[in-house]
């Protein structure tokens, strides 16, 4: 184990021995820390905080805190990271409010400078948080999703997998899985290049492509566009749009970006009107 003279470290906590903290390091009495973790300098880990194998603390990072919650009372509460996650310089991650409740970060997450964590969230696997991110408590983030630099997120919402979010975007209703959302928090896009590299069929991505088509360009009530989306996806990522939109919401589900010629309705008829002659 390699512990800079420097550091604190509670005699109660549980540090692995080929994990290493760097100087002025503070990790206090509940805090578990796997194999192969770097934790840098000034990094804090506190409550009841365990930390998955080879990850990285950089300088200035907060895991586990007390969760900026007014009904907090100090019970017991939890801050998991998985394995192989890297958060860096600046970043925070809150514990649970509730008695027994978590805030959960997946595996292989890249939670990047001065982004913030807030109490009760959940983040799937190879989640990445860009630059000064900020989740409210409870949102929801499903697997391979990337949320630009400066986005902020609203409690409770969900955040569907493999979903591209725009920088400086404002989420404040959930947003379907293989999506992209622009700047308003809108579906704007599949997310056709994310898919394609991360390895899903032309089927799959046409199924999505049908999804989009039908909940945000049929023009159908919303859950006439489910129901009809439920009757024509035939493979397991079509189902699973059909699960998400289908399950309970605090926040609903966001609308989509309006066509370009939606506001254009006279666009035809004024283009083919004929030049105004120059005077001579």
């Amino acid at each position: 184990m390699s512990i800079h003279p420097t550091a604190i470290v509670h005699d109660l906590a549980q540090v692995d021995e080929t994990a290493e903290i760097g100087p002025y390091a503070v990790i206090e009495q509940a805090v578990r820390i796997g194999p192969d973790v770097r934790v840098y300098p000034h990094a804090f880990i506190t409550g009841w905080t365990q930390v998955g194998a080879g990850c990285e603390i950089h300088p200035g990072a907060t895991i586990g805190h007390a969760p900026q919650d007014l009904s907090y009372t100090g019970v017991e509460t939890y801050c998991r990271i998985g394995e192989r996650t890297v958060i860096r310089e600046g970043a925070s991650i809150h514990r649970g409010t509730v008695p027994g409740s978590a805030t959960v970060v997946g595996k292989r997450c890249f939670i990047m400078a001065g982004a913030h964590v807030a109490h009760n969230c959940v983040l799937g696997d190879e989640v990445k948080l860009a630059n000064v991110v900020q989740l409210g408590g409870h949102v929801q983030i499903g697997d391979g999703a990337f949320i630009g630099g400066g986005t902020s997120i609203h409690q409770f919402v969900r955040v569907g997998t493999l979903v591209m979010v725009s920088g400086g975007a404002a989420l404040k209703m959930d947003v379907p899985p293989y999506f992209t959302a622009n700047i308003d928090g809108r579906c704007a896009a599949v997310n056709v290049v994310g898919m394609r590299r991360a390895g899903f069929t032309p089927q799959q991505r046409s199924d999505v492509q049908l999804a989009y088509r039908i909940l945000y360009r049929s023009r159908r009530p919303f859950r006439d566009a489910v129901n009809a989306l439920a009757d024509a996806v035939t493979t397991d990522v079509g189902h699973h749009i059909v699960d998400f939109v289908r399950q309970p919401s605090r926040r609903g589900i966001t609308s989509g970006v309006r066509p370009r010629n939606a506001c254009r309705p006279r666009g035809e008829e004024i283009e083919k009107m004929p030049p105004v002659p120059h005077s001579t």
